[in-house]
């Protein structure tokens, strides 16, 4: 149970960095601030969230020694749309939220009142092409939780890679969580 918070929390972490008000043309920030040395964090400019090539994608979570392995199937359209979606989730909750280039990707930083769930602070970064894989690094540190166990400073890795084309029966948004149930981010966003 403990894995999935982390694994829930990291997700909307993610999703929260895409915010509108954080978004802004920065195409070759990241380069600029490779060839400069500069320092990796958050800091460094604020760019626009990068495009996962359409398809099949393998998401493996790792979290306080439990790996978990997820199969997403995303579109352009619900890239795009899970961009919103974490607009609509983090709106009101997340006082930061900065996703910007970084020496070798990016790096993003959050701070969002999750309500019962408590404030949830996270750090971290993301490197890939996001055209054959990409791996984020999160950092979050929970406090005021009403479940005592999530106040705790924990450590995630996503590590993505691109499978190919969706299989047949399977749309953009669809994913098989472990143990094979099966979500659709869009229609968890339309029930928001």
């Amino acid at each position: 149970m403990r894995v999935f918070a982390v694994v829930a929390l990291g997700a909307l972490a993610l999703a929260a960095c895409s915010k509108k008000e954080d978004k802004a043309a920065a195409p070759d920030a990241a380069a600029s601030a490779s060839a400069s040395g500069g320092n990796a964090s958050a800091t460094a400019g604020p760019v626009a969230m990068p495009k996962r090539k359409p398809g099949l994608w393998s998401h493996t979570i790792a979290a306080e020694g439990a790996n978990q392995t997820m199969q997403v199937c995303i579109d352009a359209d619900t890239d795009s749309k899970m961009s919103v979606w974490g607009q609509a989730v983090s709106k009101d909750m997340c006082a930061k939220n900065s996703f910007a280039a970084a020496p070798g990707g990016y790096a993003f930083e959050s701070e969002c009142d999750m309500g019962e769930m408590g404030r949830v602070v996270s750090k971290g970064t993301v490197t890939g092409d996001f055209a054959s894989a990409y791996t984020v690094k999160t950092t979050s540190t929970t406090t005021g939780s009403s479940m005592p166990q999530a106040n705790t400073t924990s450590d995630m890795t996503l590590t993505a890679k691109w499978e190919g084309a969706c299989p047949a029966g399977m749309k953009g948004g669809d994913v098989t969580l472990p143990g094979g149930m099966k979500i659709n981010m869009e229609a968890m966003a339309a029930k928001k």
